[in-house]
């Protein structure tokens, strides 16, 4: 079913963050938390320095009335910087592609940073900033046989 989330960025302490959100909203993370070491080798990519293989690729967890709260770690060594207006996404989670393509490219127009929705090892993905400088991501998990 299709829902929305609040995606934060951080600079290295979003395992730190989460796990005190966790003791604060009394929950469990909706997954187990994946690491950057977890991800597959990229085609032409660098490697990744040791001191942020361990670093949180990706986290979720519940809060309150059915949101969730979604965060990763910004690497610097790929290329990232958190600053101050780029540490949170609204991450949109719709039902198909052909939605999440949509939403794409009506929230794309006129906008920045766009990466075209698209395959990754995970699932369909995608991500823009309007032209009113709100960051948004289009994501659907694949399934888990």
């Amino acid at each position: 079913m299709a829902h929305v989330s609040i995606y934060l960025n951080f600079s290295g302490n979003a395992e730190e963050a989460f796990n005190h959100y966790k003791k604060i909203f009394g929950t469990e993370f909706s997954n187990p938390l994946m690491r950057f070491k977890d991800m597959p080798p990229q085609d032409g990519g660098q490697p990744l320095p040791e001191a942020d293989k361990n670093k949180v690729m990706h986290v979720a967890l519940p809060i309150l009335g059915g949101l969730e709260i979604m965060a990763t770690d910004m690497l610097e060594s790929m290329g990232q910087k958190l600053v101050e207006g780029n540490n949170f996404t609204i991450s949109l989670n719709p039902d198909t592609r052909d939605e999440a393509d949509r939403l794409y490219d009506e929230l794309s127009e006129g906008g920045t940073e766009a990466v075209a929705p698209h395959d990754e090892f995970w699932g369909y993905w995608g991500t823009c900033k309007d032209r009113f400088g709100i960051r948004w991501m289009f994501n659907i998990i694949t399934q888990q046989q």
